[in-house]
């Protein structure tokens, strides 16, 4: 195993994956070394985060994934779960936590299911649904040790408990936050993660496992119904895409905020960014005001477009991401009182010797969700609905049956017709500030992940800790940087460096001579592998 260092990445020939529990990624090199695929590696850490990702990640959210070939064809699947036929009664605003929170169906499952059965039939996997899930299932029975990162949002949410009473139910230890690495079990997890590896991943929405998620939801207070959970698909569908550096960067399309990033790289695509140091204060500055310009356009126009008309084409047009990037102004920030959608997710990447690839994130919105478990599944249900708009003129409008803007865009680089960098991050409305900040230093500065994931980061606007609509940057971004960019008009509120709330990012590299090279946060818990 070739393991990233705190100096240098991971590398590898045969095959590399990337999240940001190490117990997870090593279930996925597992895979790969018994000869899996990428898809089937993905599928092992993605159901094993649900088990040790607590905080960000679960069964009962939403998943998306990017799946590319050794064509460099590459196919989207959007795991979004739809609002409840009986959504009525929500007035003023929908409640970020709690029963009413629990609206939106959850289709990570089917996502992982419509995975697995892309991979037998045109990959050629032969790893079973049952085998794959199996590191999650013993990881929830027999236990594992609580990571850092889970003992920080459970320190970050204390003050909030009352509203989390399956949080604290689940991991809490006599109402305390139990020390970093204590042994975590999770035996009702345990049996529904065993059902479901046993029956399948539709038993999750129309089976003997779905009537018992369907109870417990209805007993919680939600308004899903079995009804709700048996309309649920994930979706296949064709990447939206943006040329940039002579490649094109693919991306989810809409209700996802994909093109939201694509829309900011092809205005950056605009500007010659080698005559622009990196790290320095322009390189900042035109991030920000291209991430400015790309989320006003988000904010009016991203929902589901099975009700909205989303105008995909035109904001990905050339002529648009010009008009666009002559509105930025070099010397002077664009002012910045715009609204901040939350959330916090976990990122994924595998890749194997044949040339297939997967870029994933999966979610249940904030972190802990919702906060409730339903019944005695051992799921704690996301709070995705609360992204909602009861405004009726609001393109992400409440409706029956619709699915929630989203924040989560994993994304592909394909350069020379081959998939040539997997990546995505954690961080909701921090998600395309961090791409930005990353791609422009692959591809553009030529930086291997490691650098790239180490350098120092920004956060525009309100977040869940901070209400101000200042420009957060780590501290490590260096006073003259500060200085001028507040002499721009940048309001900047300084958090410390490789902070937890800049996002969880990971990357890998694919190289045309198929060497691979990748890294995940050291923000995080996790670390890219590589099979040697």
């Amino acid at each position: 195993m070739n393991r990233q260092s705190n100096s240098h990445p991971a590398r590898s020939n045969r095959g590399m994956v990337t999240s940001p529990h190490e117990l997870s990624s090593q279930a996925g090199l597992d895979v790969l070394s018994a000869g899996g695929n990428a898809v089937e590696a993905a599928i092992a850490i993605a159901s094993c985060l649900c088990v040790t990702y607590p905080h960000f990640c679960g069964f009962g959210g939403d998943s998306f994934l990017l799946i590319g070939n050794a064509k460099g064809e590459v196919q989207t699947i959007s795991g979004i779960g739809q609002a409840a036929q009986n959504c009525s009664g929500y007035e003023g605003s929908i409640p970020q936590r709690g029963s009413r929170a629990m609206l939106t169906s959850a289709a990570a499952v089917d996502a992982l299911g419509k995975a697995f059965a892309l991979s037998r039939t045109q990959l050629g996997g032969t790893k079973g649904w049952e085998e794959l899930l199996r590191p999650a299932a013993m990881m929830a029975r027999d236990g594992f040790p609580m990571s850092p990162s889970q003992a920080f949002w459970l320190n970050f949410r204390q003050p909030d408990m009352h509203q989390l009473s399956g949080v604290a139910s689940a991991f809490l230890k006599h109402g305390r936050v139990p020390e970093i690495g204590t042994l975590l079990r999770q035996p009702q997890l345990a049996a529904t993660v065993e059902a479901l590896a046993k029956n399948g991943p539709r038993d999750f929405y129309d089976g003997a496992l779905a009537k018992k998620i369907a109870n417990g939801l209805r007993q919680a207070g939600s308004p899903l119904r079995e009804q709700d959970l048996a309309k649920t698909e994930a979706r296949i569908e064709t990447p939206l895409s943006v040329t940039y550096r002579g490649g094109t960067l693919l991306a989810h399309q809409p209700p996802t905020q994909g093109i939201t990033t694509l829309e900011i790289m092809g205005i950056l695509q605009q500007f010659d960014l080698s005559k622009i140091a990196e790290g320095s204060a322009d390189h900042y500055h035109l991030l920000i005001e291209a991430v400015k310009q790309a989320f006003l356009d988000r904010n009016a126009y991203v929902a589901d477009p099975d009700f909205v008309s989303v105008p995909s084409a035109r904001l990905l047009s050339m002529q648009h991401m010009i008009e666009r990037a002559g509105r930025i102004s070099i010397p002077r920030a664009l002012p910045w009182p715009q609204p901040y959608q939350n959330g916090d997710t976990v990122f994924v990447a595998a890749a194997d010797e044949h040339g297939n690839s997967v870029s994933m994130l999966s979610t249940i919105y904030f972190d802990w969700g919702s906060g409730i478990l339903v019944g005695d599944t051992g799921l704690l249900w996301h709070n995705r609905g609360a992204s909602f708009s009861l405004d009726p003129a609001h393109p992400n409008c409440l409706q029956p049956g619709k699915r929630p803007f989203h924040t989560l865009n994993p994304g592909m680089y394909r350069k020379n017709g081959k998939i040539n960098m997997l990546y995505g991050t954690q961080g909701a409305d921090g998600q395309p500030q961090t791409l930005s900040a990353l791609l422009t230093r692959l591809i553009d500065y030529k930086q291997n992940p490691l650098t790239a994931l180490s350098k120092p980061r920004f956060l525009l606007g309100k977040t869940f800790s901070n209400t101000q609509d200042s420009l957060k940057l780590e501290n490590d971004v260096g006073s003259g940087t500060v200085a001028q960019l507040a002499a721009r008009g940048h309001e900047i509120a300084l958090i410390s460096a490789q902070s937890p709330l800049a996002g969880h990012a990971g990357a890998i590299i694919i190289a045309r001579d198929g060497s691979m090279c990748g890294a995940h946060d050291p923000r995080s818990d996790g670390f890219a592998l590589g099979l040697t």
